[in-house]
């Protein structure tokens, strides 16, 4: 595995960074591929098959003005602003990618049903012996979100390749080729690619509270997306006090885990150790925590570094060294962007945490001696929140509380790893 890598060559995790270690980093990771994958020899045969399907943008509309008809609908997405037979069309796309990835699988005498996120929960799992999710990335986070059990298989098809890039699920050449993919995955043209996942225990006061569906803040009605959540059931299990006020959350981040105060113009507070390390206190604009899938996503973005700011860094590096340096090199440019940005990406299986501090503060100009640098990987984080109203969420959909006192533990864990696939090309 791959801390054992580490450990083997003596490489302190903390030390690691972004930048500075990344082809140090990429020899190890190469070979950090997990205890599953280098072992099992791929193998595709189910005879269960669920399909997840994604609530396209007409049947959000649909669901938001149920009392409507056709034309007074169309009247009042045109109103907004909204191409109504644009979303119809998309919608078409999406319905006919469903209908294929089902037809086919039938055809191939797998039995399938289909499920929309209001269906998807623990009974149809277990019914499955395989997950397919008909959409795009975010209905690939759905279904992954509900996955405990390291042998169950998750493949996405993205049903819309012109609206989005689908990065989670399979290729888009795949999405006017599913009879291709199937016939793959049915021949073993494809290898096992174990996704690690962030595992969240809290740690205080409130932790049972439920959690806020933030999707449902677009719907307006119950969802819940990421949990089965019985309002007549008491979430809080009746144990000792030691063990009541520690919870191990039960979804699993495959991007990334934010914490930082609900209102984005407030100050986030809190307390972080690295890996045993002594707690250092933070201010900033939050803390984002992300996998190797996620490095790709929200904490690519944070991290990246324009066109502008590179050109205007190695001016600066020209006047004050008086190098040779051609700051306006346009090609020269281009290259160094794309170092530093790829140098912020890691690989999925990798099982290790990419932590950013988001908008880091300090007291003066320059960095205190000693102070946190604002990014690094790490093994297991320790966050003791200071804020006033936050939020620690996940994967941008599901939020809890996160406020003063109360501590969050983050790991990655072997067992929590996400079975996906990568077909073979040729």
């Amino acid at each position: 595995m791959f801390l054992r890598n580490i450990a083997s060559q003596n490489l302190p995790t903390r030390s690691l960074s972004f930048i500075g270690n990344v082809q140090q980093y990429r020899q190890i990771s190469r070979n950090s591929v997990g205890s599953w994958s280098s072992s099992e020899v791929p193998t595709f045969s189910p005879k269960k098959a669920l399909v997840l399907t994604k609530l396209s943008r007409y049947e959000f509309e649909k669901l938001r003005h149920k009392n409507v008809s056709e034309a007074q609908l169309e009247d009042i997405l045109r109103k907004r602003g909204s191409d109504y037979n644009m979303l119809l069309y998309h919608h078409t796309l999406h319905k006919n990618c469903e209908a294929m990835v089902k037809n086919i699988l039938e055809e191939k005498n797998i039995e399938t049903k289909v499920v929309t996120r209001f269906d998807y929960n623990e009974g149809n799992i277990n019914w499955a012996d395989v997950i397919f999710t008909a959409g795009g990335d975010g209905t690939f986070l759905l279904g992954a979100s509900k996955i405990h059990d390291p042998t169950k298989t998750i493949i996405g098809f993205n049903s819309d390749p012109t609206r989005s890039e689908g990065y989670l699920c399979l290729p888009k050449k795949y999405s006017n080729n599913i009879k291709n993919a199937i016939d793959k995955l049915l021949q073993g043209k494809f290898r096992w690619l174990f996704r690690r996942r962030i595992r969240v225990t809290l740690i205080g006061d409130k932790i049972y509270d439920v959690p806020v569906e933030l999707h449902d803040q677009q719907l307006n009605q119950l969802e819940n997306r990421f949990l089965e959540i019985n309002e007549d059931r008491d979430e809080t299990p009746k144990l000792e006090e030691s063990v009541k006020n520690k919870r191990i959350i039960p979804v699993k981040a495959l991007n990334e885990v934010f914490i930082g105060e609900a209102l984005s113009a407030r100050v986030s507070y809190y307390e972080l150790a690295v890996d045993g390390s002594e707690r250092t206190k933070v201010k900033s604009s939050g803390l984002c925590v992300s996998t190797g899938t996620g490095s790709t996503s929200w904490t690519f973005n944070i991290n990246k570094l324009p066109h502008q700011s590179v050109s205007d860094l190695m001016k600066l590096i020209q006047e004050e060294t008086r190098l040779p340096i051609d700051y306006k090199d346009q090609r020269l440019i281009d290259r160094i962007t794309a170092k530093f940005n790829d140098n912020l990406i890691f690989g999925p299986e990798v099982s290790l945490m990419g932590y950013t501090i988001r908008d880091s503060l300090s007291d003066g100009t320059l960095p205190v001696p000693g102070e946190r640098k604002p990014r690094g990987f790490a093994k297991q984080l320790n966050i003791r929140s200071r804020c006033f109203d936050a939020s620690l969420v996940i994967d941008g959909g599901l939020s809890y509380s996160f406020n003063d006192g109360t501590v969050a533990i983050l790991d990655i864990v072997d067992e929590d790893a996400l079975r996906t696939i990568v077909l073979n090309e040729p």
